[in-house]
C-alpha cells in the first residue's frame, strides 16, 4: 500500500524531459522542510492506495513517461515495488528524490533526478553523499539555487565529484520568485559551468500555485 497525494496528469516541467507529457504520482510525507518547498500540501494530505490502484490510474492516461514525486516518495517501501511494476509495464520512470536517502535499491532502469540540498535550504546537512557514487549514466543531478551562496556550493561539488561525467545532466534551478534566471545563467557562462540552467516550465504555463498540473 502507498499513501499518495495526487495523480495527474501534465507537462513534465524539470528535467531534461521538461516539456512532455508526463503523468505524475505525488507521494505523502517528507522528513525534510526546506525553506523553499512548494508543496507542503504534500506532508500531510494523503489517501491509501494498493498498487494495482495507483496502475490503474496511471494506465488510465496513455503516457508512456511517469515520474514519481513527493513529499520524500523513498520513505514508502513498496515505491520500489511500483517502480518495478510501471518498469515491467514499459513506462519510462522518472524518480525525484531529495538526495537524503540512499538509492541503491531504485530499480536501475529508473531515471534518477536526485536533489543535492545547498545550504539556503536549510537542510544540507542531510545530503547523503554517497548517492553521488551511485549515479547512473542516465541519471540527473539537481540543484535549487537561492543566492550567491547556494551557487558557489553547487558549483564546488559539481566540480569536485565530476558530476558532468557521471550522470547526464546537471540541472541548476534558481528559486522561483527569489533568484532571478538571468542572474544564475550569468554566473553560470563566466564560470563556462558543464550545467543546463532549469526553471519549473509548469510554473511559467500554469502559475505559481496551481496544483494538480
Amino acid at each position: 500500500m502507498l499513501t499518495v497525494n495526487e495523480i495527474f496528469h501534465s507537462i513534465q516541467g524539470e528535467s531534461s524531459h521538461a516539456g512532455r507529457p508526463c503523468v505524475f504520482v505525488r507521494l505523502t510525507g517528507c522528513n525534510l522542510r526546506c525553506v523553499w518547498c512548494d508543496t507542503p500540501y504534500a506532508f500531510e494530505e494523503g489517501r491509501r492506495l494498493s498498487i494495482d490502484e495507483v496502475m490503474q490510474a496511471v494506465d488510465a492516461y496513455d503516457c508512456p513517461l511517469v515520474e514519481i514525486t513527493g513529499g520524500e516518495p523513498l520513505l514508502q517501501p513498496d515505491v520500489y515495488d511500483l517502480m518495478e511494476r510501471l518498469l515491467a509495464a514499459g513506462k519510462t520512470v522518472l524518480l525525484e528524490t531529495g538526495g537524503h536517502i540512499d538509492i541503491r535499491d531504485v530499480p536501475r532502469p529508473v531515471v534518477k533526478v536526485v536533489d543535492v540540498k545547498c545550504p539556503g535550504s536549510g537542510e544540507a546537512a542531510q545530503n547523503a553523499w554517497v548517492n553521488l557514487e551511485r549515479l547512473a549514466a542516465h541519471d540527473e543531478v539537481k540543484f535549487v539555487i537561492r543566492d550567491r551562496a547556494d551557487y558557489e556550493f553547487a558549483r564546488n561539488i559539481l566540480r569536485r565529484h565530476e558530476l558532468d561525467r557521471r550522470c547526464a545532466a546537471v540541472l541548476l534551478s534558481p528559486v522561483h520568485g527569489v533568484l532571478a534566471p538571468v542572474q544564475l545563467a550569468a554566473w553560470s557562462l563566466e564560470d563556462r559551468l558543464p550545467a543546463r540552467i532549469q526553471l519549473q516550465l509548469h510554473k511559467y504555463v500554469w502559475g505559481d500555485d496551481a496544483r494538480g498540473v
